[in-house]
């Protein structure tokens, strides 16, 4: 019988999202492709640094260690627009590190994106903006991993730890756009009059969700997982976003409405292995204590069409 991906959680991931390939990156770029061919070629069996999606690859796996093997919960794919005979310095990496991840795409340069619903993803990480508007055009949730100079790709634990901005990720971005054009008194006026209607869902609401099933089949105290929402809210707009998770049928952890005050230091404290969110200005800083991915704000009314 064929394996069947549509039961798992489906995480694809580009091999420079995982590896630290800035190196390689830099000779593609500034030497062409002929240049970075051989330096692939010629490091074949130099193990790979980590990058900053390992972290989150890392513990997204470990959840199958409470399952049998017929019974996965998770699977993570590489899709990589390297060609095939530059894969194997990126397999052996994975060997090396044991990370259990079995399948792979490898297409010399073409759009990533046409390949994601063969594979049942459900979020696409890469370090690529084209990479990431392609996937949303498709209809898959995806964001870009922001590469950093610190030291934050080793997990801090076993437990998957994944933090959420609210609006335009977890939610859809219609009340945030309200703020941006009309300003906070008309943002406030209208969540308190909308308290009692649920928010749209946005670009991440399904992965939440199906992070919330696994967590599901286990006792809170023993979960694999633990999620966070970080948001830039406060009361009385908080109300609404309770009331949607609660009509959703699901469970956050962690809520942390700031009222738009600094997130990292909260991000730091929860020990996030990967915090969504759609703003520079708060990615800026959280990428610098745990690893961080932009959700292409221009891009997810895209993803909305796809999906309607």
């Amino acid at each position: 019988m064929a394996y069947n991906l549509k039961d798992k959680l489906v995480v694809a991931i580009s091999s420079r999202a995982l590896f630290n390939l800035e190196r390689e990156n830099e000779i593609f770029e500034n030497e062409g492709l002929d240049a970075y061919y051989k330096y692939q070629l010629e490091n074949e069996n130099r193990l790979l640094e980590k990058g900053v999606g390992y972290r989150i690859v890392e513990n997204l796996l470990k959840i199958n260690k409470h399952f049998g093997e017929e019974q996965k919960q998770v699977e993570v794919i590489i899709l990589s627009k390297n060609n095939a005979s530059m894969s194997l310095r990126i397999t052996n990496s994975i060997e090396k590190y044991e990370l259990d991840i079995l399948r792979s795409g490898w297409t010399s340069g073409n759009d990533i994106s046409t390949y994601l619903k063969a594979f049942k993803v459900d979020l696409f990480l890469s370090a690529d903006d084209s990479d990431v508007t392609n996937a949303i055009k498709n209809g898959v949730a995806a964001a870009k991993i922001l590469h950093t100079k610190n030291e934050i790709h080793s997990s801090l634990g076993d437990q998957l730890r994944i933090a959420f901005d609210g609006d335009a990720v977890l939610f859809s971005e219609e009340s945030e756009l309200i703020y941006k054009e009309k300003g906070l008194d008309a943002f406030i006026t209208h969540e308190k009059a909308n308290a009692n209607n649920p928010l749209k869902k946005g670009p991440f609401a399904r992965f939440l969700m199906l992070l919330s099933n696994i967590q599901s089949k286990f006792l809170e105290e023993n979960s694999p997982i633990r999620t966070a929402l970080v948001t830039a809210r406060s009361a009385p707009t908080h109300e609404r976003v309770i009331k949607t998770l609660n009509v959703w049928n699901v469970k956050i952890d962690e809520a942390f409405f700031l009222g738009g005050s600094e997130k990292y230091e909260v991000l730091e404290a929860f020990g996030a292995d990967i915090f969504f969110d759609d703003q520079d200005v708060h990615l800026d800083l959280s990428s610098s204590v745990v690893p961080s991915a932009k959700v292409i704000h221009e891009k997810i009314e895209e993803f909305t069409k796809a999906n309607s």
